[in-house]
């Protein structure tokens, strides 16, 4: 008996070690896994989750974008400043004004999952 529970033990302890080597190999650099976690920082704000559900119509300019979430032009500005910086967002000039949009689809997608996650009973 001893001797089977030794050998489950030994067994276990080798997928331990096989799940670690995996997970090592998976991670991304230092760098990277700051910049994720800074990007995560920028969406986790409910004002710049707004102004990204906005967006995801299309592009607008400070001023529409204003008027989707509410609040001051000046407040939207400073978060779009914020979302421009972790690259969330982007601009471009058109005329007097400047538009802005998503600059990548997956943030739509991580946004859109987790809405799909609010109405899971999980």
């Amino acid at each position: 008996m001893n001797e089977i529970i030794k050998n489950k033990v030994c067994d276990e302890e080798e997928l331990h070690k096989e799940r670690i080597k995996t997970a090592l190999e998976a991670m991304p650099s230092e760098e990277n896994v700051r910049e994720m976690a800074e990007r995560f920082k920028a969406l986790s704000e409910a004002s710049r989750l707004r102004i990204l559900l906005a967006l995801s119509g299309g592009e607008l300019c400070v001023e529409h974008i204003t008027e989707a979430v509410g609040g001051l032009q000046s407040a939207v500005s400073h978060q779009l400043k914020t979302l421009r910086l972790n690259k969330i967002v982007k601009c471009r000039r058109d005329g007097k004004k400047v538009l802005y949009s998503v600059s990548d689809e997956h943030v739509l997608t991580m946004i859109s999952v987790a809405k799909e996650h609010l109405n899971c009973n999980e």
